[in-house]
């Protein structure tokens, strides 16, 4: 489970919004603001997504009709050339449009994506081609059915991917000739080179195999999850899509799943000697139960950097592996007393003889530089904050590149640290910033946003932040929103113990300081998440549209970020350690009781509502035991942590037998407590967050005589979307809240 983001994957991936912008027909908007509108992307901003960066001064994009591969120049933003274009290349295949693309190291070949089929949350199979600059020629990468994550070898000779488990080799040298890496793959069994659902989901990556430096060598994670227990899924015939299969008797899908406290697969790391075409394992001091969550490559080819963690993930090793030897040295052990963060492996970089990562020791999460050996040269960022995203270092200069909320938890500043410790913030605005730097660090895109403003992007230069050139202004979506979309402000109140929280409102468009409204308080609260930001993607959709919506029908719509949300340093995020639910749930029950107090606000209206965590958490804070929320809804809500994954769950909770006492805070046995009105909202299908959560807390529900009311949507999986579902169920919400809160 990751935090709301998923929600806002499903609506305004960046890659996704050009081409929904050219996808989607010309229709007559409403001069009124509409949950038809909402759900059908009327709101969603132009993005400028790049997908990859070439030597010097350049970048590449695909063009928003996904037929062409544009260059640009870091310096102008103006375009340079055409690396690919579906009209005029040479192929078999006839190809109309690509989905995306990958450049070899030198530009000359092109992997083309097509047909691509989701699998998961990240991971999904598609049909590549490698385009040939030179000749403007494309043919199949291999014939042997869909592909998944290829990679080009560093010297750009060859291509790795994995088909149904098993890992493969293209050499492109030698007429495209494929070799098979490995032969034991099978579904539910065994898998080489991609993370299983468990270690996907939760350590945020879709591949787990690297080329050496020297491209002699490939290395994977091997993944043997023939002892993890099968989880099965009923399927019905459903629509759109249809599964004819299900037409007579309900079909199931089963797949590995690995509940708090079951058995997880059995991890190794092996090595391939590509011309010798010998495999190898890794002579890797590993727990039986510990985890590989990376593997990189180092820019030494006798050394694999491979990250480990103990099952309690409270310890990181990282070991330097001799791909041939298969020996391994531990060069960095990092410790916390809780756990440690997923972004301190997700950060991890390797730049030449040093690598760095994102560490939360001193309290706060900052960048840490070490050589290859291990040894920690010096701590690249200082101070009370957290960094937010770690871009770059450079070796010839000592200067780090990030992303800060050094001026607020609710903002993030573009900065580089300079190698005698001076930090130089390269963005000035309030707001929000991410950054892409050129490959020379002379040039960076900004994407900038606030609480007001759709995103912005513009070309600055790293020597003073000056913006030479806006990309994307999003001027007539803001023109749109402003006169349609709620006026939003933050606010700041009282946590159960004092802490001060963060929290935004939106107000209806009319407001008057002399009524009184009922407030609907939206909320995810999962640890380390972050849903009050100076950005525009709070709220549901983007610019807080649905939270407009509702306020348009006589509703405040309120958000605070309790203690254990991010951006606030680890204590503040890891007080809920062990213990889910229980501050969590009493903050937001506090926010209700001063929100009640507030003049404007009709305290015996009060409601709210949450998705997957935050569904949790609304089923927890109206079962608190203190009488503040009329109405809720929760949708896709864990109701018992005992039935979630084994790396999310026992990353805050260890497993049931260590922590029975945390696990019995949960809503079932909550539910004689239960008050208010409740609408429960479950997709069938959830690979995630499983249809028993809803069927054991509703039977809790029933059993105890509360009453309660439930949404149940065939086949559809966490995001709870398809066809008109995605309508169905903001209008189901937004009548349920009318019908309960509206006098």
């Amino acid at each position: 489970m990751k935090t709301s983001s998923f929600l806002r994957a499903a609506v305004a991936l960046p890659a996704l919004c050009s081409w929904l912008a050219a996808a989607q027909p010309a229709q007559a908007q409403s001069s009124s603001l509409t949950l038809e509108d909402i759900s059908n992307w009327h709101y969603i901003p132009e993005s400028y997504s790049v997908h990859s960066s070439t030597e010097g001064d350049n970048y590449a994009r695909l063009s928003p009709d996904l037929k062409r591969i544009e260059l640009f120049s870091f310096r102008d933003g103006s375009q340079t050339g055409v690396l690919f274009d579906a009209d005029k290349a040479r192929g078999k295949a006839g190809l109309k449009q690509i989905e995306g693309f990958t450049l070899s190291p030198d530009g000359r070949k092109i992997l083309l994506m097509t047909q691509r089929k989701s699998i998961y949350r990240r991971s999904f199979s598609a049909v590549y081609y490698i385009y040939d600059t030179q000749n403007n020629s494309y043919e199949p990468l291999s014939d042997g059915g869909p592909q998944q994550q290829p990679i080009f070898s560093p010297d750009g000779t060859m291509v790795a991917f994995v088909r149904e488990g098993d890992l493969f080799v293209v050499k492109l040298l030698y007429g495209n000739a494929e070799s098979r890496v490995t032969k034991d793959g099978e579904f539910n069994k065994l898998i080489n080179g991609l993370p299983d659902w468990v270690n996907e989901e939760e350590f945020s990556t879709a591949r787990s195999f690297d080329f050496s430096a020297d491209s002699e060598m490939l290395a994977w994670v091997r993944y043997d999850e023939s002892r993890v227990p099968l989880y099965s899924m009923t399927m019905y015939k459903g629509d759109q899509p249809v599964h004819e299969d299900c037409d007579n008797y309900p079909g199931a899908y089963r797949y590995k799943y690995p509940v708090a406290g079951e058995v997880n697969s059995s991890v190794s790391v092996m090595t391939f000697d590509i011309k010798n075409r010998v495999t190898r394992t890794l002579k890797l001091p590993l727990d039986s139960d510990a985890y590989v969550p990376r593997i990189h490559f180092t820019s030494d080819p006798a050394r694999l950097a491979v990250v480990t963690l103990n099952r309690r993930q409270n310890r990181m090793d990282i070991y330097m592996a001799n791909p041939r030897s298969t020996e391994c040295t531990l060069a960095v052990r990092e410790e916390n007393e809780k756990y440690i963060p997923e972004t301190t492996y997700g950060s991890l970089r390797f730049f030449g003889d040093r690598f760095a990562f994102i560490s939360d020791r001193s309290g706060f999460k900052h960048i840490y530089l070490y050589n290859l050996s291990g040894k920690l040269e010096r701590q690249l960022t200082k101070g009370d904050f957290d960094v937010a995203a770690f871009y770059d270092y450079d070796p010839a200069t000592g200067r780090c590149f990030y992303a800060a909320h050094d001026e607020s938890p609710l903002r993030t500043s573009i900065c580089i640290s300079e190698k005698n410790g001076k930090v130089r913030r390269l963005t000035s605005t309030p707001g929000t910033h991410s950054a892409i730097f050129s490959k020379d660090k002379k040039y960076f895109l900004d994407t900038y946003s606030s609480l007001q403003q759709p995103p912005v992007v513009s070309l600055c230069r790293t020597s003073d932040g000056r913006s030479e050139k806006v990309l994307v202004d999003n001027v007539k979506l803001k023109e749109k929103t402003d006169a349609l979309f709620s006026p939003k402000e933050f606010f700041t109140c009282p946590a159960a113990d004092g802490t001060p929280l963060n929290g935004w409102m939106v107000k209806p468009r009319h407001f008057d300081p002399a009524k009184k409204y009922p407030v609907i308080m939206y909320q995810y609260s999962g640890p380390g998440s972050q849903e009050v930001r100076d950005a525009w993607s709070i709220g549901l959709y983007p610019g807080a549209a649905f939270e407009s919506y509702l306020a348009d029908q006589g509703f405040i719509v309120a958000c605070v970020d309790g203690r254990g949300t991010g951006a606030r340093g680890a204590a503040f995020e890891k007080c809920t350690y062990l213990k889910l639910g229980e501050i969590e749930s009493a903050d937001q029950v506090a926010v209700a009781k001063w929100l009640a107090d507030q003049t404007y606000v009709d305290g015996e209206r009060i409601g709210i509502w949450g998705w997957s965590f935050g569904g949790f958490n609304t089923l927890m804070s109206m079962s608190e035991g203190t009488p503040v929320f009329r109405a809720g809804v929760a949708v896709a809500a864990p109701s018992n942590w005992k039935y979630y994954d084994t790396i999310y769950t026992e990353r805050y909770m260890r497993t049931p037998k260590e922590n029975a006492e945390g696990y019995a805070i949960n809503p079932i046995n909550r539910a004689p407590k239960l008050h208010g009105d409740l609408l429960l909202i479950h997709g069938t299908a959830d690979d995630n967050v499983h249809f028993r959560n809803f069927t054991e807390v509703s039977e809790a529900y029933v059993q105890n005589m509360k009453l309660f009311r439930q949404q149940v949507y065939t086949n559809r999986n966490h995001f709870i979307m398809g066809g008109q579902t995605r309508l169905h169920l903001m209008r189901t919400i937004s009548d349920f809240f009318k019908e309960k809160l509206r006098p």
